[in-house]
């Protein structure tokens, strides 16, 4: 695996990623020699919620030369010289103008910033701080080019489903619209990737719906378009910055209690690893979409050095001498693990969801009513199970909850499900 893993990692990351382009289509492409994925487009200008899907952004060339026509400053050795969708220029500048236009990193004075400008059409040349101070000792007037081009195109995501024995689904996200940089998030895109090849390879009883979108604009028109589908959808892994050579973190989902936090802290206390939790926040990725009033999926995220967590974090220091295919692997036995304790959840879901069901014409219930006892006997554990076999649950919480062995609530459960008072999920 770890010999796959560098050859995409190595093919991969030379593509110039944004929200949307040519690189991101060539990305997808590459992603489909490894599963069965289908590219869809979606047309600039579709509005998606409060959102318009932007024009298609691509760049072939950018440049600034001194007064001798020697490049100083090209797109070609690195992508993120450019930022992010600036707009097509070209003209000749002094000092004193192009200073104006140059971004640099306040971290390291060797690394090149990664910077964006989606919604504002401008331009700007990301340098590293020596860069900036040659420029500044070159002689002028500096010549610059950005050969790029605003269209009315499309956005491009992918999709990967695989059926298992449930209609219900497991959501699994990435991101691909960050250009050259290999834990955020090159190294999820080909974790979620290899990922997909695990599950494909086993029955399952779980569905699963992995994408591949850009960040933000992508995962909230892909919450748009599968509307319906996303709203019942439970648990989602959102899957980024997992190459790192550092700890693992684990970024909770919204609800602190909810089975997928329960099983992750599970899984590194079982293989006795450290890691770092971190609680739900707003800020990161694209667990804010699903995670939204209309949808509250909640979304977990294992990494190995987190993003904003590791200074070469939005730099061009995020390279290939920092992500390892090996670091990548680690990661990618983590999420499998999970993948198969989320496979043995069993979940149940009361048939009767308003108001309790009648008990005494199934004989459940005694014909002689009106005594009270503190023992937690049958029919308490049976009204219990009843009571929060909400579909969310699995028996395991349940049993938690109750304080009760997993192997009584199962027996119940199943006696329950005979009955048709319960269904499985």
């Amino acid at each position: 695996m770890k010999n796959q893993i560098k050859y995409y990692l190595e093919k991969l990351f030379p593509i110039n990623r944004s929200l949307t382009g040519d690189g991101n289509r060539d990305t997808l492409k590459i992603i489909q020699k490894i599963i069965p994925l289908k590219i869809k487009e979606i047309n600039s200008g579709t509005k998606v919620y409060d959102w318009i899907v932007p024009e298609e952004w691509n760049i072939r060339d950018a440049y600034i030369k001194d007064n001798n026509g020697i490049r100083l400053i090209s797109l070609k050795e690195n992508n993120l010289h450019v930022m992010g969708y600036s707009k097509k220029f070209e003209g000749l500048l002094n000092w004193s103008e192009l200073k104006k236009k140059l971004i640099t990193s306040k971290v390291s004075k060797d690394s090149i910033p990664y910077r964006t400008s989606y919604y504002n059409k401008d331009w700007s040349f990301c340098v590293t701080q020596n860069q900036y101070a040659l420029i500044k000792n070159s002689k002028g007037p500096f010549k610059i080019k950005i050969d790029s081009n605003h269209k009315k195109g499309s956005m491009s995501y992918g999709e990967c489903i695989i059926k298992g024995k449930s209609k219900k689904e497991i959501l699994i996200s990435c991101y691909i619209c960050h250009p050259s940089m290999a834990n955020d998030s090159l190294s999820g895109i080909l974790l979620c990737a290899f990922l997909a090849t695990e599950i494909l390879k086993k029955k399952r009883n779980w569905s699963y719906r992995i994408i591949f979108v850009p960040e933000t604009i992508g995962a909230i028109t892909y919450c748009r378009l599968n509307e319906n589908i996303m709203k019942k959808i439970d648990t989602a892994l959102v899957i980024t910055t997992v190459g790192g050579p550092g700890k693992f973190g684990f970024k909770k989902s919204w609800d602190e209690n909810h089975k997928i936090n329960t099983e992750i802290k599970n899984l590194f206390r079982e293989n006795k690893l450290k890691y770092i939790e971190y609680p739900f926040d707003i800020k990161g990725s694209d667990e804010r979409q699903y995670s939204s009033i209309g949808f509250r999926i909640n979304s977990a995220t294992i990494a190995k050095d987190k993003y904003y967590e590791y200074s070469q974090y939005h730099t061009s220091k995020d390279d290939l001498n920092f992500v390892k295919p090996e670091y990548i692997n680690q990661s990618l036995k983590i999420y499998t693990k999970l993948l198969k304790k989320i496979e043995k959840w069993e979940i149940y879901k009361s048939t009767n969801i308003y108001c309790e069901p009648m008990l005494s014409k199934r004989s459940l219930y005694n014909h002689v009513g009106g005594s009270y006892t503190k023992e937690k006997n049958k029919l308490y554990i049976m009204s219990w199970i009843l009571f929060l076999s909400d579909g969310i649950l699995t028996i395991d919480q349940i049993s938690d909850k109750l304080k009760i062995k997993k192997k009584i609530i199962k027996e119940i459960s199943e006696q329950l499900l005979n009955l048709g008072l319960l269904c499985k999920i």
